[in-house]
């Protein structure tokens, strides 16, 4: 005779336990372990984001206001040259040029007119066309190469004069300027010319000249006073620093002297002023204030 624990399997051992321990488990626990583990974000949804912060980015860069631009002009010149009543974008605006005196200045003067721009790609780099009835000589071109760290500013070579202002908007930068109250006009021509910025810091190559032409100022009766120019020109024994070199065209007025700007030492200019034989007694008030009067002519030092 079969005794009943011999007719059916007996169940123990670690089998009897594991069923036992799933009796006991919550079933939440069992399913949730049962299923395959997912990503948290799947693929599909990850390329939409990625998509839509691409074209976010696009968007802003096709649209961004002409304040940006205006705001690289005023960190770059620490607030000499300003870019207000802006319009349009970086790509296609306009504004008003301003000379200020720097941060916290009071002393302000405007450029006649607007300055427009048009910025679009020429290789790798860009290129920024301006023009401005008043002043500029037809189209002024401007090619601009971002790099790693670095920004270089390039002048294409032109044959004649790039710009023609008015000496009156000189007094925007405070004194001696805004004392002087010129009229005339300042010639602006280049040769070369090229700004890089590298580590914070603007090292220019090639050369400027500033021709100032028929000066007169209100605290002189003669007028006009004469032509004068300001080459500024880099230093080739010093990279990053440039030299200013003043000297007299014509005129009444003798004006001439050199010095040094740009680099790690301050900006530094030693000059002279004297009035041509025969010119003394018109030009005496206007050399007692533009300099240190040291006889017949007047010392001018700066730095």
């Amino acid at each position: 005779m079969i005794s009943s624990s011999s007719r059916w399997p007996r169940l123990g051992g670690k089998k009897k336990n594991s069923l036992a321990a799933a009796a006991h488990k919550p079933w939440t626990d069992t399913v949730l372990e049962d299923r395959p583990k997912r990503s948290g974000i799947s693929p599909g949804l990850r390329w939409s984001v990625a998509g839509a912060l691409l074209g976010a980015l696009l968007a802003l860069l096709c649209f961004a206001p002409a304040a940006w631009l205006a705001r690289g002009l005023a960190s770059a010149s620490a607030e000499h040259l300003l870019l207000t009543d802006t319009r349009g974008s970086i790509w296609a605006g306009s504004g008003v040029l301003v000379l200020t005196g720097g941060a916290g200045s009071r002393d302000a003067s405007a450029l006649p007119g607007r300055v427009e721009w048009t910025m679009g790609l020429r290789g790798t780099s860009l290129l920024l066309r301006a023009r401005q009835a008043c002043c500029l000589n037809g189209e002024l071109q401007l090619q601009i190469k971002p790099g790693l760290g670095k920004l270089e500013i390039e002048l294409p070579a032109a044959g004649d004069w790039l710009a023609r202002l008015p000496a009156a908007w000189l007094s925007g930068l405070g004194t001696p300027w805004n004392t002087l109250q010129l009229e005339g006009s300042v010639r602006l021509s280049a040769r070369q010319f090229k700004l890089d910025w590298v580590q914070g810091r603007w090292a220019m190559l090639g050369q400027l000249d500033l021709d100032f032409i028929n000066l007169s100022s209100r605290v002189s009766t003669l007028a006009p006073l004469g032509s004068y120019r300001l080459s500024v020109s880099a230093d080739a024994q010093n990279v990053g620093q440039t030299r200013l070199m003043l000297s007299t065209l014509d005129g009444a007025l003798i004006l001439s002297g050199q010095g040094t700007a740009g680099g790690a030492a301050r900006a530094r200019f030693n000059g002279e002023a004297q009035a041509a034989p025969g010119r003394e007694a018109a030009l005496n008030n206007l050399l007692n204030i533009i300099g240190r009067r040291q006889g017949a002519r007047s010392v001018i030092t700066i730095g």
